[in-house]
């Protein structure tokens, strides 16, 4: 089990590779090397390295190969005019604390590979070919990638095709570029968890969507925030698919945009589709086929939804399906189902229990109010957001920290924060440019705000600017929204 170092900077590849002192200088003479199983490659920190980096050996399950980094400063940075990482048939690889820009095709790409995880990898600027996904895996098995940040790609930024065990989990993907881009395309692949991922494409040119799960067979999607887009979800065909616990907004653009869309690519078959938050786009779940051919779709179960803020109807089926939508709760203003006569006629899909709501973020949770077929807002929300402010008399450079959480309340005893300014937090937070400094914000309220001292008036006094936030329960169910002001004292910085 060798450890290999390389250094764009002071290597050279007459070195043996061994020691920080004595690294090599590029990915090419690396590829020289026969590694073996429990053998590490890292490169040096600060390093840019312009060539693609193949992978032509296998480690074990119990020894991987690894691909990482030592030393400080900035991750080192492969650019390529091909792929960024490539490799044919190598099995247990670990990938991490890298970043992939500027490359002609994907980031990663990897075929016929097995048990590959890739962790903590950032992916810019990819495939400007616009034919491949930043990260591109075909007919392998057992891929992971987590806490990952792809943005600014052209093409998919997951593109994954006939895999066995696919795991996408706590990963950020913002603006997945090109005329067929989704932020994830999945594939005739099985085994599938996509889970706490931030899916954003809001500013994408993309005029699809965020998620394409095509013929999955055993998929759960669960706990992400998706934004934007044509469609959120998109399954249209697959057997035994769970899609819960997700928050789906944004998805605008067309006439027929939805959430979750299913039935018009093949048999879709035992799905559950509970517990998501469906707001501000067109139509809520889609059981829909726009080419009329004749697919089967079975034991669609739509179940403890929450809809609000939807031109169109939570609900659309209007070619033969069975199943059930039973228990959600559907917004004063928003249809709850548009479903064609034949089919109401055929007796095939229960809609039964559902609830009408004034308002969801003050539903009452009240199973007695329930039974009674609609309920009306509560007087009193089950969430309260109290105003934050932050006062600033002195700065050293240092982020000014606090949390908008601690001073509200909500009935369960759990809060979220989901929304700060006009944007989503997702499981990494949020970071946005204020009119004084930047701020970062994650889902417990945790906040930071770093002045930024070219911004700043000239003169005494002081300035303030003030943020927009939004909590919930933790369920969607309930939420309240208030401020954070910050307030500037301008004559007693340190300037």
């Amino acid at each position: 089990m060798t450890i290999y170092y390389v250094n764009s900077a002071t290597g050279s590849d007459r070195n043996n590779g061994t020691g920080q002192n004595s690294a090599f200088a590029t990915l090419s003479k690396v590829e020289s090397l026969k590694l073996k199983p429990g053998d590490s490659v890292l490169l040096a920190k600060g390093s840019v390295f312009n060539e693609q980096f193949d992978i032509k050996y296998s480690g074990t399950e119990s020894a991987p190969i690894k691909i990482g980094s030592y030393g400080t400063g900035t991750a080192p940075v492969i650019h390529s005019g091909g792929d960024g990482i490539h490799s044919l048939y190598a099995s247990n690889i670990v990938i991490e604390n890298l970043k992939i820009s500027n490359t002609g095709t994907a980031g990663i790409y990897g075929g016929s590979v097995t048990n590959w995880t890739v962790r903590n990898v950032e992916i810019t600027k990819t495939g400007m070919s616009e034919n491949a996904g930043a990260v591109t895996f075909r007919s392998s098995t057992n891929i992971t990638v987590e806490d990952s940040k792809i943005t600014g790609v052209k093409g998919d930024g997951f593109w994954i095709e006939k895999v066995a065990g696919v795991k996408l989990l706590d990963n950020t993907v913002t603006s997945a570029n090109g005329s067929t881009a989704d932020a994830v395309q999945v594939n005739d692949s099985s085994n599938i968890l996509i889970k706490g991922n931030h899916l954003d494409q809001t500013n994408a040119d993309s005029p699809k969507g965020v998620i394409a799960l095509v013929r999955a067979t055993n998929a759960v999607v669960e706990d992400n925030v998706l934004t934007g887009g044509g469609f959120g979800i998109s399954a249209p065909a697959g057997k035994n698919v769970a899609i819960r616990d997700n928050d789906i907004s944004g998805f605008h653009g067309y006439s027929w945009s939805f959430a979750v869309g299913l039935g018009d690519q093949g048999n879709a078959r035992d799905y559950d589709i509970s517990g998501n938050h469906i707001h501000d786009g067109a139509w809520g779940v889609a059981i829909s086929d726009a080419s009329g051919t004749s697919y089967s779709r079975t034991n669609i179960k739509i179940h403890d939804n929450v809809f609000d803020d939807l031109s169109q109807a939570a609900l659309k089926v209007d070619r033969p399906a069975s199943g059930s939508f039973t228990n959600n709760t559907i917004e004063t203003g928003t249809k709850a189902t548009a479903i064609s006569p034949s089919i109401v006629d055929a007796h095939t899909f229960t809609v039964s229990n559902n609830h009408t709501v004034a308002n969801v973020e003050t539903a009452l949770a009240s199973p007695v109010a329930k039974t009674a077929g609609v309920t009306e807002a509560s007087a009193d929300p089950a969430v309260v957001a109290v105003h934050d402010n932050l006062k600033i008399f002195t700065d050293t450079g240092e982020a000014h920290r606090g949390n908008l959480l601690e001073n509200d309340s909500s009935d369960n005893g759990t809060l979220a924060l989901r929304r700060f300014g006009d944007e989503s937090v997702g499981k990494h937070g949020l970071t946005l440019a204020g009119e004084y400094g930047d701020i970062h914000v994650d889902r417990e309220g945790n906040y930071a705000y770093t002045l930024d001292e070219t911004k700043l008036p000239d003169h005494g006094g002081h300035v303030s600017e003030t943020f927009s936030y939004g909590v919930n329960d933790g369920t969607s169910q309930h939420s309240d929204g208030d401020t954070l002001t910050v307030y500037i004292h301008l004559d007693g910085l340190l300037r």
